[in-house]
Order: C-alpha cells, then structure tokens, then sequence
C-alpha cells in the first residue's frame, strides 16, 4: 500500500481523542520536552549559524563595502540558488520529510533508506545536467535576464561568478538530502552546525583570499563552505545506519509521494525565487551599491528570524509531521500554538528593535574599512521597510510547516504564489517612489497578507488552534515591544544631546540600547502577564531536566 493512501491528507478533527485523555496529555509532555532540547540545540546552532553569517557579512562589506563587485556577486548567486531552491532545498526537504518519517513510523527503515538513495540519486543528477546547461547561457542569461542593467563589464563578471557557484548548487542538493533525512530522526546537531561550517569557509575566502584574488576568494570560499556543508553531516548518517543504493526509478511508491508534494512546493519556490529575481533585475537600475544594500538588510532581519522562528520550526516539523501520522491531533494543535506563542513573544520585540535601534546596530556592526556612513544609511533604509515584515515572515516557517506535516503543500504554495505575484507588482510600483526600500516595503506587505491567510486556513483544517492564547500573547507582546521601544527612542535622543568619544559613540547607543530592550521587555512582559514568557522559561527547565 502506498503512502499516500495510508497518510491521506484531510481536516483534522478532534473526533474520538477525548478517550485516553491521560495517555494523550503524555504524549503532549513528551513531545514538548522532546521540542525543547531540539529547539535549545537548534537554537544554540542557529545562534552560531548567525553569529557567524553576521562575521561573514562584516569580513564582506569591509572587503567591498555596497560597490558594483559586490552587486555582481550577489547577482551571480541568483541563477545556482534559483536551481537549487527549485530541484532540491526547501522543496525537497518539506517533501521528503513527511515521507520518510511514514516509513520509520511504520518500522519499514529498509524501505526508508532505499527511498533516500533513490532520491538522492535523481536530485544530483538533475541538478548537475541544470548547472551545465546553466553554465553554458551564462553569458546571455545574466545580459538579457538576471541583470540587464549592469554595463557589460559587470555583467561578464556576473557570468564568470555564476559558472563557478554552480558546482556548490550540486554539492548543496546532496548536503540538503542529508540534512533532511538527519532531521527526520530526529538529529539535529550536525546539520545546525553545517551552516556554521559553510559560513566559516567564505568569511577564509573574504579574509584570506580576496586581497588575492578579489571577489573570486568569495568564490571558493562558497564552493568549499558547500563541500564542508555536506561532509560534516556524513558521521551523523553513517551513525544512523544509513544505507546507501545505487538505484534510480521513478516506479517507486515513496520517490512518487515525494514527487507529489514536491511539485506545488516547487512553484511556490520559482516565484519566490522570482521576487528575488526582479528584486536583482529592479536593483540593477539604481544607482550602485542599491542591491548590496538590500542584501545586507535582508540579512540583518533574518538574523532574528533564523535564531528563533527558523530553529523552533527545524525541531518541530518532523514532530508535527510525527503526531499527524499517529492520529494525535489534538497533540499537534497544542504543539503548534505553543510553538507559534513563542516565536509571536520572540520576534515582535525583535521588530521593534530592528526599527528603532537599526541605525546603530548596522554603525557598530559594518562599519569599518570601504562599509562608510553613507553604506550605513543605505542599509538602514532598507531594514526598516524589511523589519516590518519580520513577524510575518517568522510566523510563516512553523505556519507552513504545519500544513506540510498535514501533507498538504498545495494550500501555502498556491497562497504564497500569489503573495509573490502581489509582492512583485508592489516592487515595480513602490520601486520608483521609494528606490530600493520600496522593495524592501513590497516584501514585508505581501508577507504579513500571506502569514494571515494561511493561518485562518491552517485553524480550520486542524479544527482549531487555541486561537484566543495565541491572541492574548500576540497583543501582550506587541504592548510589552511598543513600550519597550518607547525607551529605546528615549535613550537614542538622550545620547544625541550627549558629548562621547569616538568608542563610546559607536558602542554605547547599540549596547545600552540592547540592554535596555531586554529588560524593558521582560519588565512590561511580567506586568502584563504574558503566559509565552512563562511557556520559554519553562522550555528552558525542561530542557536542563
């Protein structure tokens, strides 16, 4: 029998889970403290992934500043994370998951293993004949598509750039396999800490390299952080008792399921890639150093949303993906409000921040060698319109997986298509108003409409979702982040009034400014009672006991 008739997908409902109410309240328990270590090592990971994402961007922009080099940089990337998103990456790993986890729920690990080689197989094989042909139109590509607006020194430098990155699109899709299948057993150390290995390797290329041979030392640095990326997660699959087939069909009941859920998910993935698309095409006709700007904005907001939505949403997938193959319904709408409470408590302040304290955050962070005031105020331009999308785009990583554990990737990819559709419209619109920040503006829009949409389609599909806590925690937040903001404005303007020296003026206003949020935060938070203040201490116990 395949997957798909024994894992059907369909509204989940509370019929029949009042019996064995103890029985369920345990495995409640025991999947929230098994969340809560996975989530507190993920955590730590992700910490680790950003802090060292964020040395990366700082041995960048020191190197580059906002320049045409680093534009033909980020450009080249466009076209081999384009293929990758398409053929393997998230598309891939919100498919194959769910079907591999069926297989380990009904003891069939055999079954599991040969469905990973299978799949294996055909992703690098469809992925390196991609990047050949890719490598090929480089050239016309980048000239007529990619980045029309480059003079067409830039544009062959695009070209060189994009050849190159293609080998890590191929070693990426492997490494993306493998970080799938670790996760689904519930093993999540080696692939949080890939990322940090990857972003090792280009801060080696920036730093060592660069002086040499300028933004080719980027280059390799990305091909050998992929390589890296995949090798370090080997000892965790070979622990697992993986083993591997050298067998390639497409008759196979497992390798169709994936196929099933992958094609919406894929869809969905080419029109975001194709909002970044226009972003890097729109960009290219502003004046230089717009889309190096944009690009370290972007960065800084998903510096937040990686820490705490993207390693809350790693560790629970493949428990909701668990509790809705076992029938535990009601088991995953409890998971998922608290998991969805705790990234609203976590992110909103974080917004608020980005808003209010950008300026002397991105001062204290980049600035330094060809990253000058005026790349500050570039940068900071952009963060703003970017940090008022970040709650939605934090609560959309467990949103959407939650509908990917309930084996239905249509729903989001269909809503998230046209999100897209609606975020490039705005960008072609807002994009002479407002430059490049009105790209950033276009993508916070279209995101808060799509986060909101599928979450009152996700509360009827699970039959609910405790939807007046998860209410009350949101509004909560939002009072405890807007006065918490309040003093944050109030301590940046006494500092203006202030004489400080050229150390104090650059570290003070960010550190103070840190400090003072989060204890104004989890003052206002007490005072308000907020119950997911109490839920992440208790996360916190849980994962020391």
């Amino acid at each position: 029998m395949s997957i798909q008739s024994e894992a059907e997908p369909g509204p989940v409902t509370g019929v029949a889970e009042a019996d064995n109410a103890p029985l369920e309240t345990d495995r409640v328990g025991a999947a929230t403290r098994s969340i809560a270590g996975a989530a507190m090592l993920v955590m730590f990971f992700f910490v680790l992934s950003r802090v060292t994402g964020l040395a990366r961007e700082i041995v960048i922009g020191a190197r580059f500043g906002t320049g045409a080099e680093l534009d033909a940089y980020l450009a080249a990337f466009r076209l081999p994370d384009l293929l990758f998103q398409l053929a393997a990456g998230g598309a891939l790993g919100s498919a194959f998951i769910p079907t591999f986890s069926a297989y380990l729920v009904k003891g069939e690990r055999a079954q599991a293993w040969l469905l990973f080689s299978r799949v294996l197989n055909l992703i690098v094989l469809i992925l390196l004949a991609l990047a050949v042909l890719a490598a090929i139109f480089a050239g016309p590509l980048v000239e007529h598509i990619i980045a029309p607006g480059f003079p067409p020194e830039q544009q062959a430098l695009t070209a060189s750039l994009m050849r190159w990155m293609l080998v890590s699109t191929v070693i990426f899709g492997a490494s993306g396999l493998v970080m799938g299948a670790l996760n689904a057993l519930q093993h999540f150390l080696l692939p949080a800490a890939a990322p940090v290995v990857y972003n090792l390797a280009i801060i080696g290329g920036a730093w060592l390299l660069a002086p040499r041979f300028g933004i080719y030392g980027l280059v390799i640095g990305v091909v050998a952080g992929a390589l890296g990326h995949f090798l370090i997660q080997l000892p965790g699959l070979v622990r697992q008792g993986v083993r591997y087939t050298p067998s390639l069909t497409l008759h196979d009941a497992g390798v169709r399921e994936v196929a099933r859920l992958m094609g919406p998910r894929v869809l969905g993935l080419f029109f975001v890639q194709l909002h970044f698309l226009v972003n890097t095409i729109l960009a290219s006709n502003l004046a230089p150093g717009s889309l190096s700007a944009l690009n370290f904005a972007w960065l800084l907001m998903l510096l937040p949303q990686g820490v705490f939505a993207q390693s809350l949403a790693t560790a629970t997938f493949p428990t909701f993906a668990a509790q809705f193959a076992a029938g535990q319904h009601a088991a995953m709408r409890r998971t998922f409000s608290q998991t969805l409470r705790t990234v609203f408590f976590l992110t909103i302040p974080a917004a608020v921040g980005l808003i209010v304290l950008g300026a002397p955050l991105v001062r204290l962070l980049l600035e330094r060698g060809e990253f000058t005031p005026d790349s500050t105020h570039m940068v900071v331009y952009a963060l703003r319109f970017y940090a008022l999308g970040l709650i939605a785009h934090a609560g959309l990583e467990i949103v959407v997986r939650a509908f990917y554990a309930l084996h239905d990737t249509l729903t989001p990819v269909a809503y998230g298509v046209a999100a897209m559709l609606l975020n490039i419209l705005l960008s072609v619109w807002w994009v002479n108003r407002l430059g490049y920040g009105g790209l950033a503006l276009a993508n916070s829009t279209a995101t808060t409409l799509e986060m909101l949409v599928l979450l009152l389609l996700l509360r009827k599909r699970m039959g609910g979702m405790e939807g007046r806590r998860l209410a009350a925690t949101f509004l909560r937040s939002l009072i405890a982040a807007l006065a918490m903001g309040g003093l944050l404005y109030l301590w940046l303007t006494w500092l203006a009034g202030q004489s400080l020296g050229p150390i104090a003026e650059r570290w003070l206003p960010a550190t103070g400014g840190l400090f003072i949020a989060a204890l104004a935060y989890a003052a206002a938070s007490l005072l308000l009672r907020n119950e997911a203040m109490t839920e992440v201490i208790g996360l916190l116990r849980r994962r020391r006991r």
